[in-house]
């Protein structure tokens, strides 16, 4: 893979030269954490949390959890009214 110039835009952004998008397999909608380093900045491609598959799953474990204790709809009715006061 050879070295390649890019031009930052007049809105800051930098465009990854195709080769190295396609060498890294990056996608839009990416993320990626920008570090400053001693003679630049170092772009490191991060993956964020699903926020919706980890409600889901505790949403799972609390269901069963509830049903392991035999709560009522009642019962879980008072426990958030306790929690919003809180």
């Amino acid at each position: 893979m050879e070295t390649e110039f890019v031009k930052m835009s007049p809105k800051g952004q930098l465009v990854v030269p195709q080769g190295i998008r396609e060498g890294e397999s990056f996608q839009p909608g990416d993320r990626f954490i920008a570090m400053p380093v001693k003679e630049g900045v170092l772009f490191k491609k991060v993956e964020m949390p699903n926020v919706r598959a980890e409600f889901e799953k505790l949403s799972k474990e609390i269901e069963k959890h509830v049903k392991k204790q035999k709560a009522t709809s009642n019962d879980v009715a008072e426990a958030v009214k306790w929690a919003r006061k809180r």
